[in-house]
């Protein structure tokens, strides 16, 4: 069960961690499963956008130069490009955990870049899953725990947390290890959990930074294919900056960052993706993008 070790605070602040749901999801598990709606049709539109940096010494770096881009409902689009090129940034930018100097950003109705630090947190609590290269999970947390923490900040009942950990546990295939902490389980394993907590609350946005960095190209397969899988059966809008060319097949559309500026290079999932989400990988253990 949900240990002791959740201390809530009493504040009735919804300043929450991220998470989102499932596209197509696994087979047996249907969406709404774990009681999130289904998002309706929205966008990720961003325009224009314009991010500086400044050194002590007064020297600039023009990092985002007029980005425009658009990300649909249930649509997953990788974002490519050097390293140093700028892609964190952009999903900083566009989750709000940075500001820009110019430009536009709205998810649906909610203006990113006009919101004040205390709608923006709120929004990003309710509204954003976050995936990054490094897992972030807590060690002395069991797979469990790390899952329903983000519930448990946004102060939902033990038993509902619970209920939806674990079935957000079973659609990634870890069902069978929800009580081992993460330091028991392997790479791929914990960046699965990582994978479930940022989903668990349902958000209509997920951003994956490197998701796949850390891990062999096998088990890559396996979590890019799931997350595009669970994140289209609720029409999340993701975006994922990536070096990795595998999980930018598997992507709806690729933008290439460069000089600060987007340029798209491909504008259609390809086949590979196709079969990923389809009878290639069922968002079980053990399963094989059979195409890769």
């Amino acid at each position: 069960m949900v240990s002791s070790k959740f201390q809530v605070p009493s504040s009735k602040s919804n300043d929450a961690a991220a998470s989102a749901d499932d596209p197509r999801a696994s087979s047996n598990l249907e969406p709404g499963t774990w009681n999130l709606e289904l998002a309706s049709d929205f966008a990720l539109a961003v325009g224009d956008l314009r991010k500086t940096f400044r050194d002590p010494s007064g020297g600039a770096l023009e990092v985002l130069r007029g980005v425009s881009f658009e990300v649909r409902a249930g649509e997953m689009a990788a974002v490519v490009g050097a390293s140093g090129a700028g892609k964190t940034t952009l999903l900083h930018v566009v989750g709000g955990l940075e500001a820009a100097d110019a430009g536009r950003a709205r998810l649906g109705d909610f203006d990113i870049l006009r919101a004040d630090a205390a709608s923006l947190a709120r929004w990003r609590g309710r509204e954003v899953g976050f995936v990054f290269q490094s897992h972030h999970l807590l060690a002395d947390l069991s797979a469990e725990e790390n899952v329903a923490l983000p519930l448990m900040v946004a102060r939902r009942g033990r038993r509902e947390a619970r209920a939806s950990a674990l079935a957000m546990l079973d659609a990634v295939g870890l069902a069978a290890r929800s009580s081992h902490n993460v330091g028991e389980l392997s790479g791929g394993e914990q960046q699965r959990v990582a994978v479930a907590r940022a989903l668990v609350r349902g958000p209509r946005l997920v951003l994956a930074d490197e998701p796949t960095g850390n891990l062999d190209a096998r088990t890559g397969d396996e979590v890019g294919a799931l997350l595009l899988k669970l994140c289209r059966s609720t029409r999340a809008c993701v975006l994922v900056a990536t070096h990795n060319e595998r999980l930018a097949r598997l992507c709806d559309r690729v933008l290439h960052l460069r000089d600060g500026r987007i340029t798209e290079v491909g504008g259609q999932r390809s086949e590979v993706s196709e079969s990923a989400t389809s009878e290639g990988y069922d968002g079980r253990a053990g399963s094989l993008l059979t195409d890769l």
